[in-house]
């Protein structure tokens, strides 16, 4: 029964990091239809900031958070602008491509900067877990999910109760409409596409106290956020945090009772299952 609740926790504590990246990813759909198959590359990106801030300023993940933001927000703005925004309109595969593309581009200029060297950030006090009787909590776990949930409530605030919000979602509904009542689509799309790519940083700013870095290391996480978007419903905000929470549960379910090596593979079976029974995912809707 200890293993039982000790895998919930684990699980549901991982299950919000893979959340928040997915979240980008729907949110970036969503708004633009684009698939952004260059996710993973600008994980590792929050990756490599987080890690070069701790290391150059001397302070903790957490505390990076904000400027990390910012950073990524900037990066994912001027990639929509410079790149996507003049594929917008034109076949989807294009775009597809051009993302794919500059995920190459982002992991070989890491390469190149950084080299191939593994890297780590450790945290003073974070190297031992908070004990529940039996249980055992992972400290940078814990408070990555605290994080995931601040930022996840904070963005539901920002499109549901902004004008920007508001202008957001009426860019992803109708962005013809949206250009008839004086949106600036464009800009939106390059805010919307900021936002998605901040979901990104931060999973990857989140990760670091619990992983290596190094330049492929946003790849284990790509596809799975894609399964997560899918999953809940691509496009559908609360659907990649309700599946993100599934998926990470389900993995430290089947890495406890089955071995890790079938984790994955119980993972994608899920998905495949849910497509064929429910292909728009769990919250999606049709069209």
């Amino acid at each position: 029964m200890n293993a039982f609740f000790q895998a919930s926790i684990d699980g549901i504590l991982m299950g919000g990091v893979y959340a928040l990246a997915a979240l980008g990813i729907s949110l970036i759909f969503g708004v633009m239809r684009i698939t952004n198959f260059a996710h993973g590359a600008l994980i590792t990106v929050g990756m490599y900031v987080t890690f070069e801030l701790c290391i150059l300023i001397g302070i903790t993940p957490y505390i990076a958070l904000p400027i990390v933001m910012i950073i990524m927000f900037i990066i994912g703005f001027l990639i929509q602008k410079i790149f996507l925004n003049p594929l917008m309109g034109v076949a989807g595969y294009n775009q597809l491509l051009l993302t794919q593309g500059l995920a190459i581009v982002i992991e070989n200029l890491i390469l190149v900067i950084f080299s191939a060297n593994y890297k780590s950030v450790t945290i003073p006090g974070f190297d031992s877990a908070i004990s529940l009787g039996a249980l055992t909590i992972n400290k940078p776990k814990l408070v990555a999910f605290i994080f995931v949930a601040a930022i996840s409530i904070g963005i539901y605030i920002l499109l549901e109760k902004t004008d920007l919000g508001r202008a957001i979602r009426a860019t992803s509904v109708q962005p013809e409409g949206a250009t008839l009542m004086g949106i600036e689509v464009p800009k939106i799309n390059q805010i919307a596409f900021g936002l998605g790519i901040i979901c990104a940083g931060v999973a990857g700013a989140l990760l670091t106290p619990t992983q290596y870095i190094y330049p492929t290391s946003g790849n284990s996480y790509s596809l799975k956020c894609f399964v997560i978007a899918v999953f809940g419903g691509l496009g559908n905000i609360w659907g990649a945090i309700v599946a993100g929470l599934i998926i990470g549960v389900v993995e430290s379910f089947s890495s406890l009772y089955m071995g890790g090596s079938w984790s994955e593979l119980v993972v994608y079976l899920i998905f495949i299952m849910t497509l064929i029974i429910k292909p728009t995912g769990l919250l999606g809707k049709k069209g």
